[in-house]
């Protein structure tokens, strides 16, 4: 009696969780031309470390997106120096579209979250004043379980952009697809691409 119990309780979280899923709506984008630039930015996560370069994420969205999707990751960079970073890039490239991924070194090192949602902000408003639309990519929190970072979804929900921030965890949290503690494998990129795609389509961006 009890197990059935907690198989009903199970299924009605799973249910519960699906309609959540279904009832979000994607802000949407405008359409990418096909010779608009995507730039990938971010630290690590972006770069592909534990990966060869064509197996990091932005590698794998460009041949499913078709699109050129400009990977600029940087190692072990905090939000704080990727604000710093990113007005260059973004002269260099020229992008229609910015896919921002930060945060995860902030955490290791245990930045206040004040600050690192305060540099994500900066981020997005700098891409937007420059008529660049944004997706943000959110990175869970470094506990047993632990989703993205709250402000991921405040700082979307602020500026109506789409927010991934369930793939990440997925990826971590599973060890068939990761290299090591806090990196990717080659099919937890892939992985990370196909989602990104996805929502890029829901999106209407391409």
């Amino acid at each position: 009696m009890a197990a059935r119990w907690w198989f009903r309780a199970a299924a009605l979280l799973v249910a519960v969780a699906l309609l959540d899923a279904c009832g979000r709506n994607t802000p949407s984008l405008q359409k990418l031309a096909a010779n608009d630039v995507v730039l990938a930015f971010g630290d690590s996560l972006t770069y592909g470390t534990g990966a060869r370069e064509e197996e990091s994420y932005p590698a794998v969205l460009q041949g499913l997106i078709g699109r050129r999707v400009a990977r600029e990751g940087f190692p072990g960079e905090v939000t704080a120096q990727g604000l710093q970073r990113l007005p260059a890039l973004l002269d260099e490239h020229q992008p229609r579209l910015l896919l921002l991924c930060m945060g995860g070194n902030d955490m290791l090192r245990k930045v206040d979250g004040a600050a690192t949602e305060s540099n994500l902000r900066a981020m997005v408003r700098i891409a937007r004043d420059r008529g660049i639309a944004v997706v943000l990519i959110g990175v869970p929190k470094l506990q047993l379980f632990g989703g993205a970072a709250d402000f991921y979804k405040k700082i979307a929900d602020d500026y109506d952009i789409p927010l991934e921030d369930e793939v990440l965890k997925d990826v971590l949290y599973d060890n068939a697809y990761k290299s090591d503690p806090i990196h990717p494998n080659a099919q937890g990129y892939r992985k990370v691409a196909e989602r990104l795609a996805d929502l890029l389509r829901r999106a209407g961006a391409v």
